[in-house]
């Protein structure tokens, strides 16, 4: 069954209980958010995770100083949002964006559920990465935007450096920025790092850990370009 088919209010609201979230989400029980074909699991982290990245991204809409549909409509493309359920996604994103409650309320409490699962931030901040960047220019107040998510998430700047690389910017082309990697460093660190990234974004892995199957395809780009980072250092650097 899709993730769609999966977000009710009542789950949803469980899920998140009080809290910026949990009061936008409030707002919108009473009625079925996504059509019910089976009782929705609220503990689901698929589910958590996808409210989680509507929320997030309707926030960040705002983060340019330009409030408009563009953001929403990049986050269906993205995400493969089944026409049925756009206006549903439309509902759950407005009620976020014009909720008064700061990103940063957002993010800390989005933290708190995450606590202990680091590789789940970084996959709720690939998928903003991604919405991000799909006009093609990545805003100052959009970066400021994400740089601020992901220490409110308790990742270091070098941290917030390698997710930026692997999406977006001049960065992008600089392989060390990708893997996260100094200059000086040399094959064993780099066969480390490499395998550690590549187990961490494998698609079957964030499957493993709840990321919706609709989702992967952010995933698989990103080890594109980490696999791609890592035949241009072995090939620099002269080792197989």
């Amino acid at each position: 069954m899709s993730i769609w088919g999966k977000i009710t209010g009542a789950a949803a609201g469980f899920l998140f209980g009080g809290g910026p979230v949990g009061a936008v989400l409030g707002a919108a029980a009473g009625h079925v958010l996504f059509d019910q074909e089976e009782e929705p699991d609220a503990r689901n982290p698929g589910v958590a995770f996808t409210i989680a990245i509507i929320g997030l991204s309707a926030k960040m809409a705002k983060a340019d100083g330009v409030v408009s549909d563009d953001e929403i409509a990049a986050f269906e493309r993205i995400f493969q949002v089944p026409p049925a359920e756009r206006a549903n996604v439309h509902r759950m994103f407005n009620l976020a964006r014009q909720d008064v409650a700061g990103y940063e309320s957002y993010a800390g409490q989005i933290a708190r559920m995450f606590r202990g699962n680091p590789a789940m931030l970084e996959d709720i901040l690939d998928g903003l990465f991604e919405i991000a960047k799909a006009d093609g220019f990545l805003h100052p107040g959009e970066e400021k935007f994400l740089e601020t998510v992901s220490e409110i998430f308790g990742f270091a700047p070098g941290e917030f450096r390698r997710i930026r690389a692997s999406h977006f910017g001049q960065v992008a082309s600089d392989p060390y920025a990708i893997l996260g990697l100094s200059y000086e460093a040399r094959e064993d660190e780099i066969k480390h790092t490499y395998r550690m990234l590549v187990r961490e974004n494998h698609p079957d892995k964030l499957i493993a850990r709840g990321v919706p199957e609709e989702f992967i395809r952010v995933a698989t780009d990103k080890l594109a370009a980490i696999n791609g980072a890592y035949e241009k250092i072995k090939k620099e650097q002269g080792f197989n």
